[in-house]
């Protein structure tokens, strides 16, 4: 064994301690290559090391974890992760607000506050905070992976709370490498492939150069709810405690349109179709309570369509015996298609306004109504020249259901040198990275002009049935991009460390560094995203499905930090380490004008408060005997308001999930409440306020302890106890707050003028506070078994997290807790979540394993009859009334089986089965939270059943 000098040793233990260079900037010294591998080596394995642990907790993912877990990407590879909870899922965009994205979250903490790092650096968020779009990752380039799950904001910024996350590439590598991936669900739908390419040139230490360049291409066909029986329909039937129910996920926006007649005595619900005695012949409709409903389960994917190509570039370029230069370059193009329901559009005939008496006849529709509508008043006891209002609940369903592809476009690069100087280890870099992402509408969305002018001329008859719609409406169909946004950042970074000391134990090691950032931000809706108003003079057109309201935003920021960190070995046994970071942010600075609902303006220049907090980490390593490693750690973080937080203007934020009217009379706003559990619009804002009333940056507190026992070198045992505690949380109150609390109700509903429906609606307004105080608290597990057998060398890993809290303090709300159960924001954690994996190497050409995934139970959403969500079952098999419902959704464990085989010299065959049992998903009701899924809960549940995979990889 190769004896370690003083500097090495220290070195060593500062990255062991996930302390400085090699996860905050990418890459040591050059001039030790081997070196360094060594020290990231020393980071992280799946099987851990007494020697090899630091004084933080570490999870690692070598490439052959990576090859083992069957992962296809980047997201999915994290979501297998027993420490993650708390992501944006691909299923999730699927009207889910998902928008194209897939994130991380360590602990169900959040994906705002765990930082994901590309070679130990940002990269640019899918927004303005520090959220990483995982899909312009490139996994084929990933080397291994590097997991931080305690808070280190004083390494790496103040906003890695939760922990880090580094994706670090290949590097150094000479051989041509050829690999591809094929997988084949056992049902039809979501199908996927992969193939990548990589080649370097030149070996650093002997050729003074080295050069890599790889391409990777991927692609993942849709699902569809229709694929899978258990996600088919929104009416599914179940039992509960030996009683027969039914999901009532349904939509009163139909084809053809139902419409609502209002009196000074009545508000009744018609439709011609079944007026007429033609019935509900519509595809995914049904008659119900004289009215047509649309079953919209029906129509969306429970996975989106996605594709993505990828090149990663890197070189290092030796410029002298200590000085070695490099440089890295990531491009990626993502694309994800997703496809909704038709069009739930409500539209207004004619309406007089409670409050102020005025009545407002739409022109394009009143025609339409006279001739197919009022004429079957009488038959229902209603004058027509009492109807006040008329009102249509309208689907698009002869426009097809609404597409969107969004398109991410990520650049990373980065140019850097490494020397050495009078004993200092120096490194700078800059680095650029960009993300740009676009929202194309590629079919179901429609122009409002373009759709009235065909009604208006007869063209189109929303209220009744007719042959050839999809054609007549055609030309109204929306084929343009919707959005654009661009996240820019622009890093200057340069570190240094040495010996400082000597010390009982060995010479303390130290630390420092600086970084500069400026963060640019740009949002660009269409002109029929922003709809009339004063920011888009002389436009009339609406978005019919869409949000027609946005408004564009240009904002920057500057900030800088900097760290000192101190490794100082105390005794042989013991090491103390010592960290401290200072960020500061400026004000935001807006380049662009914005008007409120009243259409008055609010001009661009800077905005909130300048923000700068010191914080620190302490921690301890400790190990008494050479089998027991003792390890803990106390640090602060904080957080700073986003500029999205801050500088966001009013936009429309689509529809709130259904609930009861907020308001009751004799208050004004009651006059606009709709009949039973509705849908009402909601509008969200920055918070641009100043001195005493600005935003206040989120300031946190996190400890670990725990420990790692290895009394053979074939069992090793760890437990890390880890707590995260956030004060000043900035969050909107949840959809459940401001509708079912009074007192918000009162304060933060407000009276809108709708752009598409052309009348005076109830709206939810959104704005950022420093709202909340939430606490987590758990505990992560990994175990190792090794042993030899009379067929191989067999092996067990079994790894966890346990929470025991999971919990937020709202003021006037009260404290909500979240583990086994739904919380307002519709989000659950889980008690338990792990994975065991048996692995037999019978020689070097052959190794199987088998992978037990596991999640534990949880209540599932408790729905009420107001929410009219679950339906009672008769007797004879018909659909009754609304009920409560209360009931438990089962845990959820998978099994997966793969094979490795090494026969042919260079050439690597790896197939394997996921969800060997071809276990469904757990049953759930749930009708909010994530996507339309109906039936089970996409972002804690595969879909996709019994998966086969085949996975080739060619060494020239």
């Amino acid at each position: 064994m190769m004896v370690e000098t003083v500097m090495a040793r220290s070195v060593r233990l500062v990255c062991a301690g996930g302390l400085l260079l090699g996860m905050h900037a990418a890459a040591l010294a050059q001039q030790a290559e081997a070196d360094v591998v060594a020290r990231v080596e020393i980071t992280g394995s799946s099987i851990k090391r007494i020697a090899k642990e630091g004084s933080l907790p570490v999870q690692t993912l070598s490439r052959a974890d990576i090859e083992q877990s069957g992962a296809q990407n980047v997201a999915d590879l994290v979501a297998q992760l027993p420490s993650m909870q708390g992501f944006i899922t691909s299923s999730a965009s699927v009207n889910g607000n998902g928008g194209g994205v897939q994130t991380a979250s360590i602990h169900a903490i959040g994906t705002a506050y765990t930082l994901v790092l590309l070679n130990g650096r940002r990269m640019a968020p899918y927004g303005t905070g520090s959220a990483v779009n995982l899909a312009s990752i490139p996994l084929a380039a990933v080397e291994r992976v590097e997991i931080l799950t305690d808070g280190a904001s004083t390494l790496y910024g103040s906003d890695a709370i939760a922990g880090v996350i580094n994706f670090i590439l290949k590097k150094n590598q000479t051989a041509l490498v050829v690999e591809g991936t094929y997988n084949s669900p056992q049902k039809s739908g979501g199908k996927s492939s992969n193939f990548a390419i990589s080649k370097g040139w030149g070996n650093l230490e002997d050729d003074g150069f080295n050069v890599q360049l790889s391409y990777s291409h991927d692609e993942q066909k849709e699902l569809n709810a229709t694929d899978r029986d258990f996600a088919k329909s929104g009416v599914h039937k179940f039992s509960q405690n030996g009683k027969p129910y039914a999901t009532w996920q349904t939509s009163i926006n139909s084809t053809p349109a139902n419409v609502e007649v209002l009196t000074a005595k009545d508000d009744v619900v018609l439709n011609t179709d079944l007026l007429t005695k033609n019935g509900c012949t519509q595809a995914n409709t049904f008659s119900r309570g004289g009215a047509c409903r649309f079953d919209y389960a029906a129509t969306v994917q429970l996975l989106p369509e996605l594709k993505r190509d990828s090149v990663f570039a890197n070189g290092s370029l030796k410029l002298g015996k200590d000085t070695t230069a490099y440089s890295e370059l990531v491009l990626s193009k993502f694309t994800n298609t997703a496809r909704y329901a038709p069009a739930a559009q409500p539209l207004t005939v004619f309406s007089t306004d409670p409050v102020s008496k005025i009545k407002t006849v739409n022109n394009s529709y009143i025609g339409a109504y006279n001739s197919s509508v009022a004429p079957l008043l009488a038959s229902q006891g209603i004058n027509a020249a009492d109807v006040t209002d008329a009102l249509l609940y309208y689907r698009g369903a002869d426009a097809g259901g609404r597409t969107d592809e969004y398109r991410t476009d990520a650049v990373h690069f980065v140019l850097g040198v490494d020397s050495n100087y009078a004993g200092w280890d120096l490194g700078g870099a800059f680095t650029h990275s960009q993300n740009k992402q676009t929202d194309k509408a590629l079919a179901g969305y429609m122009s409002g002009d373009k759709f009235e002018e065909l009604v208006r001329t007869g063209k189109y008859n929303p209220f009744v049935s007719s042959a050839g719609a999809a054609a007549v409406l055609a030309p109204a169909v929306l084929h343009q991009d919707l959005s654009h946004t661009k996240s820019t950042l622009d890093i200057v970074s340069a570190h240094a460390s040495r010996e400082a000391f000597a010390l009982p134990g060995g010479a303390a090691a130290l630390g420092v560094g600086a970084d500069f950032t400026k963060q640019k931000y740009e949002d660009n809706p269409s002109r029929i995203a922003m709809g009339p108003g004063p920011g888009n003079p002389g436009w009339t057109d609406t978005e019919i499905g869409g949000g027609t309201g946005s408004q564009a935003l240009d904002a920057s920021r500057n900030n800088w930090g900097a760290f000192a960190e101190l490794l100082m070995p105390v005794t042989k046994e013991l090491e103390a380490t010592t960290a401290v970071r200072y960020d500061s942010y400026d004000a935001v600075e807006k380049h662009n004008t914005s008007y409120d609902s009243s259409g008055k303006a609010a001009q661009g220049g800077k905005l909130g408060e300048d923000v700068a907090k010191a914080t620190y980490k302490l921690a301890l390593r400790y190990t008494p005997t050479q089998a027991l490693l003792l390890r803990g750690s106390y640090g602060t973080g904080f957080k700073a308001p986003t500029l999205n937080n801050i500088a966001d203007p009013l936009k429309n934020a689509g529809s709130s999930n259904a609930f009861a009217c907020p308001v009751k009379s004799p208050d004004p706003r009651a006059v606009y409440c709709r009949p039973g559990s509705s849908e009402y619009g909601l509008l969200d804002s920055g918070n641009p306020a100043t001195g005493d009333k600005a935003l206040k940056a989120e300031t946190s507190k996190q400890a670990t302890l725990g420990f790692r026992l290895e009394p053979t070198t074939a069992l090793s045992v760890g437990l890390d106890w880890w707590d995260v505690k956030l004060k000043n949380q900035i969050r909107t109150f949840s959809q459940d707050q401001l509708f079912g609390n009074p007192t918000l109700a009162n304060q933060w509903i407000a009276v809108y003028a709708d752009p598409i429906q052309k009348s005076n609606v109830l709206v939810a307004v959104r704005s950022p506070l420093n709202l909340a105080a939430s606490h987590f608290q758990g505990i992560d597990w990994d175990t190792t078994f090794r042993t030899a057998t009379p067929v191989g060398k067999a092996s067990l890993n079994w790894t966890g997290t346990y929470m025991t809290k999971a919990e937020q303090d709202t003021p006037g709300v009260g404290t909500e807790k979240s583990i086994g159960r739904f919380n307002s924001y519709d989000d659950v954690v889980f008690r338990v979540v792990s994975r065991m994996i048996f692995t037999l190497k019978t020689s070097d050409k052959l190794s199987n394993s088998l992978t037990v995934n596991y999640r534990s139970g949880y209540h599932d959403k408790p729905l009420t009859a107001d929410d009219a969500a679950v339906r009672v079952v008769n007797a004879d098999g018909s659909i009754g009334g609304v009920t409560d419902m209360t009931r438990d959704v089962s845990s959820y464990t998978t099994l997966d089986w793969q094979t490795k085989l090494n026969y042919v010299n260079n050439l690597t065959v790896t197939a394997g089965i996921r969800n060997l049992l071809d276990r469904d998903p757990p049953f759930s009701v749930r009708n909010s939270g994530g996507g339309n899924q109906v039936g089970y809960d996409g972002r804690y549940a595969d879909p996709l059943g019994r998966t086969f995979y085949i996975t080739a990889q060619y060494r020239f």
